[in-house]
């Protein structure tokens, strides 16, 4: 942490990945006047919000094994790039098809560059120095999501909201000479051949768009078509783990789900990051929509959580080093389901002192809480050579679940394709939302309460392997019998 060339690590990843989780979140603030500007309806808006999050999600493992294989900086610096030609696509869009056409073109230059960005960490590290890192890390990170409402709200209000996208371009020319120059490449030794699981990548993907697309539609459209598109979607997730099962190099080994502690975390982030999607996209339009404030001021009352996350995440990584990622991922995520609970106190008359500063400050804390021991942890239940699919399929849990969530949460609300137009018809809605992400984040809590574990002292953790919830640490050779201990 101390050398020159891991504060360009640092610096790389942060923006590369800041890039990524800042248009996972400055788009929702955008919504409302997007809508307005091409005529969108509810399902235009949710469409260009999950046709990011849809080849994100579906192409994340892909991305996180080219970068294990090719190396992670030369794939993150494609993923950079491709990213921001992509942004530029989105800024110049002239109707909402082609917007949401090049928001999908956006989400794979994302599964390029996101796993790459925390593999580039784990791999150049020193173990003692990693929990921190990944903690400043995810702070930033989670700066870039949080202060995502109030940019995309500043320039909204300002020079207009397709300069939302446009804002990528400049960052990632800052970023990739950094990278290019800064960073040492890295990749997995163990990875041979040059052979790609295109069949798994693309079944998984599929699954996720037949879902998606049944959940969107279900409002308005037809029955018999959205129970079909459903239960293709179901049997191409099936078909999908059948063939990660069979194949001899699987996009998605299912052997990295042996570790008891992997699956809980990951199980805990299907529950977290499905929240946090669907607060995000609904408050920033309760706040316009309902309360009357402008796209600005919307992203302004989210700030304390972005100077919360600066403040506190890096000591937040260190904490749970040290007691153990146990309490902090049970803690964080009750936090942040009492400040979605506050947020029904947010209607039209709210006054933001009384009603909304409070949710967003226990939300903020619960961020803090949460975020950095979840990501160490996930890395910490596999040995390093697999950095990269860990983080991988971790994003991939988080996009997928986000990606569901905002699909799923205005059926469930009974929300309809015009609510977002009529300030009652979205209060009522949200109110009935806002309990199902708070119940969500209960679930989160229980399973982490209930099934992560510190590892044992002695363990050199992140190296440690985890066998059936039995941590050890990994396997060495024994030169004079050839095998493995």
């Amino acid at each position: 942490m101390s050398s020159s060339t891991g504060k360009w690590i640092l610096l790389t990843t942060v923006l590369g990945s800041g890039m990524a989780m800042l248009d996972s979140t400055v788009v929702n603030v955008a919504l409302p006047t997007i809508g307005r500007d091409l005529d969108a309806d509810l399902a235009g808006l949710q469409w260009t919000v999950n046709a990011y999050m849809l080849t994100l999600a579906g192409l994340i493992l892909l991305g996180g094994a080219l970068g294990d294989r090719f190396g992670r900086r030369k794939v993150f610096v494609v993923g950079v790039v491709w990213f921001a030609a992509a942004s530029l696509l989105c800024g110049l869009a002239p109707n909402a098809g082609v917007l949401v056409a090049a928001r999908a073109l956006q989400g794979v230059g994302g599964a390029l560059l996101t796993p790459g960005s925390l593999a580039l960490i784990q791999a150049s590290f020193h173990p003692d120095d990693r929990a921190r890192a990944v903690g400043l890390w995810s702070g930033f990170g989670g700066i870039g999501a949080a202060v995502g409402p109030f940019l995309g709200g500043w320039l909204v209000d300002g020079p207009g909201w397709r300069w939302v996208f446009l804002l990528n371009v400049p960052l990632a020319l800052l970023c990739a000479p950094i990278a290019l120059r800064h960073v040492p490449e890295s990749k997995d030794g163990r990875v041979h051949g040059r052979g790609f699981d295109m069949l798994g990548a693309g079944l998984g993907a599929l699954a996720l768009a037949l879902v998606t697309y049944a959940l969107i539609e279900a409002p308005g459209g037809s029955v018999p078509v959205v129970a079909v598109t459903a239960a293709a979607g179901v049997a191409a997730g099936v078909a999908f783990i059948a063939v990660e099962k069979r194949r001899a190099d699987p996009m998605m080994p299912l052997d990295i789900f042996a570790s008891r502690q992997f699956m809980a975390v990951n199980l805990v982030t299907l529950c977290v990051y499905a929240a946090f999607a669907g607060f995000f996209f609904l408050s920033a339009v309760q706040l316009q929509v309902v309360t009357g404030y402008s796209a600005l001021g919307a992203g302004t009352a989210l700030l304390p959580t972005t100077v919360l996350m600066l403040l506190l995440s890096a000591r937040s990584g260190e904490l749970a080093q040290r007691i153990g990622p146990r309490i902090p991922l049970t803690a964080g995520p009750l936090l942040c389901a009492t400040g979605m609970l506050l947020m029904l106190r947010v209607g039209e008359d709210a006054s933001y002192v009384s009603d909304v500063l409070p949710a967003v400050l226990v939300l903020g804390v619960g961020m803090v809480t949460l975020v950095a021991p979840l990501t160490a942890t996930v890395l910490a239940s596999v040995d390093t050579g697999r950095a990269g699919l860990a983080s991988g399929v971790n994003n991939a849990a988080a996009r997928a679940a986000g990606l569901v969530a905002v699909a799923a949460l205005p059926l469930l609300a009974g929300m309809s394709e015009e609510a977002y137009r009529s300030a009652d018809a979205f209060d009522d809605a949200f109110r009935r939302a806002m309990p199902l992400c708070a119940g969500i984040l209960v679930v989160g809590a229980v399973i982490a309460f209930t099934t992560v574990r510190k590892p044992p002292p002695g363990c050199l953790q992140p190296e440690c392997l985890t066998h059936g919830g039995v941590t050890a640490p990994p396997l060495e050779p024994n030169r004079s019998r050839g095998r493995l201990e």
